[in-house]
């Protein structure tokens, strides 16, 4: 897949989807930033960190995601396999659903996907420099690109939906302290059940990502 690398853009994210909408570029393609001054993060929050973490964003056409994949879901998708690059290099790294990466009890980066004719935009933004109140920071020896190669190489293996939830669920339980945003409001994942699509069930409501 060709990497375009960039010194700074204002979101990873913004730009590719505007690339893949006017033509200029063509799944499967990637993006990745040195230094992102307007990203976006979850519930339109903007995801700005400082250089040495990662910023990027990949374009899948139809043939590249599972058949198996409910595209309501895609971010949950993303954010386990992400999930699985970061836990090799740090134990203590989970997938709060549905596309919020943690570190122990703090938040290091997250998942968002858009859908773009036949393609999803995946951008992901991982924490691995600055500390703050609401966030941690993911230290490490590698780099930003160390782990979005990785990603990508498990991305090509095209793993199905079933597989990458039979992952989600064995930590899904780290969910029960939290909450999430719903179209109900914020609702505590205390007595949540995750559904074969990726959705929960709450209180007797069906709940999906919103991501």
């Amino acid at each position: 897949m060709e990497i375009i690398s960039f010194e700074t853009l204002p979101s990873t994210q913004k730009y590719l989807i505007n690339a893949i909408k006017g033509k200029l570029l063509k799944s499967p393609v990637c993006v990745i930033a040195d230094i992102q001054t307007d990203g976006i993060g979850s519930r339109d929050n903007s995801w700005v960190f400082t250089k040495g973490s990662l910023f990027a964003s990949i374009s899948l056409p139809r043939g590249m995601f599972p058949d198996d994949l409910p595209i309501q879901s895609a971010s949950i998708y993303f954010g386990q396999i992400m999930q699985e690059v970061l836990v090799k290099l740090n134990k203590n790294v989970w997938l709060k659903w549905p596309n919020d990466l943690y570190l122990s009890d703090k938040k290091i980066g997250g998942i968002i996907t858009n859908i773009v004719d036949d393609n999803l935009v995946c951008g992901m933004g991982v924490n691995m420099g600055s500390n703050n109140t609401d966030f941690s920071s993911l230290i490490i020896d590698e780099t930003p690109y160390f782990i979005l190669e990785s990603f990508l190489e498990l991305i090509e293996k095209k793993p199905t939906w079933k597989q990458t939830l039979s992952n989600v669920r064995i930590e899904f339980s780290k969910n029960k302290n939290y909450f999430a945003h719903t179209l109900f409001g914020k609702k505590s994942l205390e007595s949540a059940v995750l559904c074969d699509d990726g959705s929960l069930v709450i209180d007797g409501e069906r709940v999906y990502s919103l991501r």
